[in-house]
């Protein structure tokens, strides 16, 4: 186990305070860099453009993590089974764009599949709610009629999308959701998904783990360049 004394601690009173180096962070638990701070706007968007994430439960104070390696999934590489593909082109779902991320969110907090248990409490859907007013925060949701059965978020910054959660009420409704998803950023040449940690159902869609060094040099450039316009709309 290493040693705790190794842990930053970051000062809620100053959102812009820098993360310290990737390297730093623990072995076991792996990836945890800092601890403490708040969840502002300012301190979200420099921890991702930096490859950090937030992930805690209720109980405890805010953890922050830079795993090695790192789940990733490149928008061109997404594997369409037959069978998703079918479903895909069948016309049964609807999807949207940005239309009801609170409503998402929601469903992502909610028990489901192939992710980690309860970590999305009420403080972090109001942070990401608010990245989502602020244009950085955006959803993908399907629709089964006027019913929501499926969809994910994640945060854009630069040429790069920060995966957080999916959630589905129907079968294959979150894959058609990063089907979608997939589409738009390789439309607009986003040059990759941010999965954060590794499962089979990620790896079954795609996802591959990269060192975090070799994930770092891709994603920090690819997030200080700027997005074509048009990719939300």
């Amino acid at each position: 186990m290493d040693n705790p004394i190794r842990l930053h601690w970051l000062d809620p009173r100053n959102p812009e305070q820098p993360f310290p180096p990737a390297h730093l962070a623990l072995r076991e638990p792996n990836g945890l860099l800092a601890i403490g701070g708040d969840l502002h706007p300012t301190r979200l968007l420099r921890a991702y453009a930096y490859g950090v994430f937030p992930w805690y439960n209720a109980d405890e104070p805010i953890l922050w993590w830079c795993p090695d390696p790192r789940a990733v999934l490149p928008p061109t590489e997404l594997h369409i089974s037959r069978s998703l593909g079918r479903r895909v082109r069948s016309g049964h779902f609807r999807v949207t764009v940005d239309t009801c991320f609170d409503a998402v969110t929601a469903g992502c907090a909610g028990p489901r599949a192939h992710h980690r248990g309860t970590w999305l409490g009420d403080a972090m859907r109001v942070a990401y709610g608010e990245l989502h007013r602020l244009g950085h925060a955006h959803s993908v949701e399907v629709w089964d009629r006027d019913a929501l059965v499926g969809g994910l978020y994640g945060v854009a910054i630069g040429r790069m999308f920060y995966g957080e959660s999916m959630f589905s009420r129907q079968t294959d409704a979150s894959k058609v959701a990063l089907v979608a998803l997939c589409e738009r950023l390789v439309a607009h040449d986003f040059a990759l998904i941010d999965c954060q940690v590794a499962s089979a159902h990620l790896t079954r869609l795609g996802a591959v783990e990269w060192s975090r060094d070799r994930f770092l040099s891709v994603a920090r450039p690819a997030a200080a360049e700027r997005a074509s316009t048009g990719v939300w709309s």
